[in-house]
């Protein structure tokens, strides 16, 4: 990927953080497979699976993480 769309992990509010986790996710997702018909022939495999959602929520959480201590935990 060539284009610049993350220019700070910094956000407002802890929610503002977990969508920008779910989104650095997401975007993980179409970095490692970038074809778009791919994506939505798995997609069925992992959305019915406990496994597959349970390991998409652990990257999310490690995400957010991310995002949370770049904000010093929404701290003052």
């Amino acid at each position: 990927m060539s284009d610049i769309w993350l220019t700070s992990l910094i956000t407002d509010t802890p929610q503002q953080g977990f969508e920008l986790a779910i989104t650095l996710s997401r975007r993980g997702v179409k970095s490692t497979q970038p074809d778009p018909e791919v994506l939505k022939r798995l997609r069925a495999d992992y959305a019915n699976s406990a496994d597959g959602l349970t390991a998409a929520s652990q990257v999310i959480a490690v995400n957010f993480q991310t995002v949370a201590a770049a904000n010093n935990y929404w701290r003052q």
